[in-house]
This record gives structure tokens, C-alpha cells and sequence, in this order.
């Protein structure tokens, strides 16, 4: 190559550097911003075509140490736990020990009754099988940590039928993957922690993933984030267990593992997602049968694959997942066609990701922020909408007013939501996943003042509030 050749390589080098340097500052103020309004707290990894753009953590890991997270922060995934058990048991179907059309009650037969529901319902949840969260906060101890050989007695004493015929619908259910992790310990004759370690985490090198019960089995884990959310009409953070809050949930059901449970970095999760796209873990044929959008037989679409939702078709698939369990928010998705991965584990169960406005970002768009900005008021000024509105059916809306805040309950529901002023009358929610819901405040010439609920710009309820003369 010649000088002038390698002079131009020189700038292209540098201008390409520039430019992704641009974009790193750019996603790093979406991520700030919205710590700042109190709606993300955790790590994030963005890569595009094999180049990490932005790999950092937000705010804090526990709330009595203080310490920072960081790009190697230890969360619970929730239900993003849901890809490695159907790992699981891709694995054990390649070693021919499954197959995807066995009877589950083959592998739990305590559960014979429904020999119809077989291992491939289970992975694309076609099962018509109960609810276990549902059903075991009516009917289990909640003095008592249920494990999976527990839910499996549960059932087999309450002899519950099938809400449809297996195969004819797609209804999403946690209670298949926890079968489904039970059947992976029957198989292989070891635990599900310990088969996923071996055969899923050791081999990718995922150094600090592993199954985790901080309830059942608590431990000392280096850089782990605790859970949180918020007290109640505080912005105070606690463990959802915490009687300030009231989720014994978390708590009777942290034995329960396949539908949740496993806990990981973003750091890992890429080595996870590269060994997806780049087939170094599965053949071809197995990823494609993981990512196969399949049909019920009336036509409908069933948008989950093993363990991954799925979306865009063959042609432009995107497959993720999201996960929210014990104050735990996670997000992980790959869109295949751009090879871009975006990553956000959150140690907050309120914490939202800006999906839209990241790939505007990377996408070189006109960038509309997802998420809109606080705005400052008086504190008079925003507590004067507080008070108990009444709707035309006699229901009664809560408003009271939080630091800077409106929070929003019902004399039926405590939804404890908090919303901050975007506007003089306008109020955005700070809700879970990031959904949109605003309350918009009118003074009418009857001396009533209007609110009205409104989600991605729809009235949804409507309510009214006489005001002091």
C-alpha cells in the first residue's frame, strides 16, 4: 500500500473511532438522564456488529454500601432465565435423552394427569397448564420456601385440569419452565444449578453466572446487587419481603428455579448472545428450531420460541426477553439483521429501558426521547392537585403528594405509582418497564378540577375532584 493509501486508511480509522465515540456519549446521556428521574438503576451493554458501544453501570449496587455498579454487577434475570433451561434441554434432546414429544408425566409422574401437555408445549408454553405464582399465593405456607419438588406435590394433591387442549393456544406460564427444570434433573441426575454450570456456563466461560436462591441458600457474592423497590409512599429502597412493602411472594417461591433464578452480568450475557448468533453453541438447526415462529392451528402466530420471544419474522428476527421478579428488572434482545444487542439489568423493579430511543441512536435517526423530561415546579403548585377524585361509576382515586411527586392509589388497589410534573397539568408515570401513563389535571368553571389517566395518549379513566372554596 502506498503513502497515500495508508494516510486514508489512517482517517477512515479515525473518523469511524470519532464517530462511535459520538455514539457512546450519546447512549451514556440517555442512560444518565433517566438515573437522574429516578427510572433506571443498573447496567447496560450495547454492541453493534461485534463492537461494544457502551458498557457501564448506574447507580448503586445495595443501599447501605453505597458501592457503584458496574459492567460486572451480579443480578437476578427473572424470567430471562427461561433461554438457558430450554438450553437445557436442547442439550440433553442433542445426547438423545429427550425427545420434544415425550409426555411430561415420562419424566414427573406425579403429574400423569396431564399426559396429554408434553416437553415441546412446555417450551413454547401451548401446555394449557395453571399458574403456579397464582395459585401458590392462595393455596402454600407462606412461612415456607417452596422448592420445585414442592410444586410438583402441590399439584399432584389439587389435581387442577388444563385450561385448553395442549398445542391449540400460546399462553404465557411460568409453570412450564419449572417442570421443565425439574424434568433437566431427572434426566441428568444433577441438580439444575449444577447442569447448567457444567454444561452452559463453564464451557462459554460465564464466569459469574450461576443459579442462585438468595432466600433458600443465601451466600456472600462479590458485586451482587440486591433487589429493591420502593417503601410505600417513600422513595425510600427496600427488599419487596420488607413489611413496608408487603411481597411475601418473593420470599415462599425463591426455591422455585427453571422459570427463574439465574443471576449474570452483562458481560456474560454477551458471551451468551455471541455464542447464539455465531452457532458456537448450537448447531444451525437448533437455533433456528429455538427461533422458529410456529403456528396454532387456527394460524395465529406463537411468537416464543425456547425460551425467547420472538418478533420481526424469519426474514428480520429479533429475539429477547424480559425478566421482573424479587426487585429485579432485566431486558436483554438481539436484532439479528443489524447484529446489535442491547442489555439492561436493573436492580430496581421500576427501572424502565429506552429500547426506542437506543435504536434511534444506533440507527443515525431523528432522536425522540422516549422517556419525557421532568420538569421543575413549585412544590404548592404540584401538591394542589392532591385530594380523592371521584369517576362517574363511584371509584375513588387517590392522589397524594411525594417529594416532588404525585402517587396514585385506589380505595380498592394501593398501586402506590409515583408521577413527576412534565408539564404544569401533566404528570408522567415512573411505572414498570417503562409503560406510559400520564395524569392530567383541568380546572373546570364548576370549581372542579378534571384528572384524567391516560396510557400512550388514551384516556382510560376519568374523575372528579370539587375544589375548596
Amino acid at each position: 500500500m502506498n503513502k497515500t493509501g495508508i494516510i486514508a486508511l489512517l482517517l477512515l480509522s479515525y473518523t469511524n473511532l470519532f464517530a462511535q465515540k459520538a455514539i457512546s456519549a450519546k447512549l451514556d446521556s440517555v442512560f444518565t438522564f433517566m438515573y437522574n428521574q429516578r427510572q433506571f438503576n443498573g447496567s447496560v451493554l450495547i454492541a453493534e456488529k461485534g463492537k461494544i458501544l457502551l458498557a457501564k453501570g448506574y447507580g448503586f449496587r445495595d443501599t447501605l454500601s453505597r458501592y457503584q455498579t458496574n459492567k460486572n454487577t451480579i443480578y437476578e434475570l427473572g424470567s430471562c432465565s427461561k433461554q438457558f433451561t430450554a438450553a437445557a434441554i436442547i442439550l440433553l434432546h442433542r445426547q438423545g435423552l429427550l425427545q420434544y414429544d415425550d409426555a411430561i408425566d415420562k419424566y414427573i409422574p406425579e403429574l400423569k394427569r396431564w399426559h396429554a401437555v408434553t416437553i415441546y408445549n412446555l417450551l413454547r408454553h401451548t401446555s394449557g397448564l395453571p399458574e403456579y405464582i397464582g395459585d401458590m399465593a392462595r393455596g402454600w405456607d407462606h412461612q415456607k420456601i417452596a422448592t420445585n419438588n414442592d410444586l410438583i406435590r402441590f399439584y399432584a394433591a389439587r389435581k387442577d385440569t388444563l385450561s385448553f387442549e395442549p398445542g391449540s393456544m400460546h399462553r404465557y406460564n411460568n409453570t412450564n419452565y419449572a417442570l421443565l427444570a425439574s424434568i433437566i434433573e431427572h434426566i441428568s441426575g444433577k441438580t439444575y444449578a449444577d447442569y447448567l454450570k457444567e454444561n452452559i456456563f463453564i464451557p462459554l466461560k460465564m464466569k459469574s453466572t450461576s443459579v442462585y436462591n438468595r432466600r433458600l441458600n443465601p451466600k456472600r457474592i462479590k458485586n451482587y446487587a440486591t433487589g429493591y423497590v420502593w417503601k410505600r409512599q417513600s422513595f425510600d429502597k427496600i427488599t419487596s419481603e420488607n413489611p413496608n412493602y408487603g411481597d411475601s411472594v418473593v420470599y415462599y417461591l425463591d426455591g422455585i428455579v427453571g422459570s427463574a433464578k439465574v443471576n449474570s452480568t452483562i458481560v456474560d450475557l454477551y458471551k451468551w448472545e455471541n455464542a447464539l448468533k455465531s452457532n458456537t453453541f448450537f448447531t444451525p438447526g437448533e437455533f433456528e428450531l429455538m427461533t422458529e415462529v410456529t403456528k396454532t392451528p387456527k394460524g395465529r402466530n406463537i411468537p416464543y420460541g425456547f425460551g425467547l420471544e420472538l418478533s420481526g419474522g424469519k426474514k428480520n428476527l429479533s429475539y429477547g426477553h424480559t425478566g421482573s421478579w424479587d426487585g429485579y428488572a432485566s431486558f436483554i434482545y438481539h436484532t439479528v439483521n443489524k447484529d446489535r444487542t442491547i442489555i439492561t439489568l436493573q436492580n430496581f423493579k421500576m427501572g424502565a429501558y429506552p429500547f426506542k430511543t437506543i435504536n434511534q441512536i444506533l440507527d443515525n435517526r431523528k432522536i425522540e426521547i422516549e422517556y419525557p423530561k421532568k420538569i421543575k415546579l413549585p412544590d404548592a403548585q404540584i401538591a394542589k392537585f392532591a385530594g380523592n377524585y371521584k369517576s362517574n361509576d363511584g371509584e375513588e382515586q387517590l392522589i397524594t403528594y411525594l417529594e416532588g411527586h404525585l402517587v396514585h392509589n385506589t380505595k380498592k388497589i394501593n398501586w402506590d405509582m409515583r408521577f413527576f410534573p412534565i408539564a404544569e397539568n401533566e404528570f408522567q408515570g415512573i411505572r414498570q418497564g417503562g409503560a406510559d401513563g400520564v395524569l392530567r389535571f383541568t380546572q373546570l368553571p364548576n370549581q372542579e378540577t378534571k384528572l384524567e389517566m391516560l396510557e400512550y395518549g388514551k384516556v382510560i379513566g376519568t374523575a372528579f375532584r370539587k375544589n375548596n372554596n
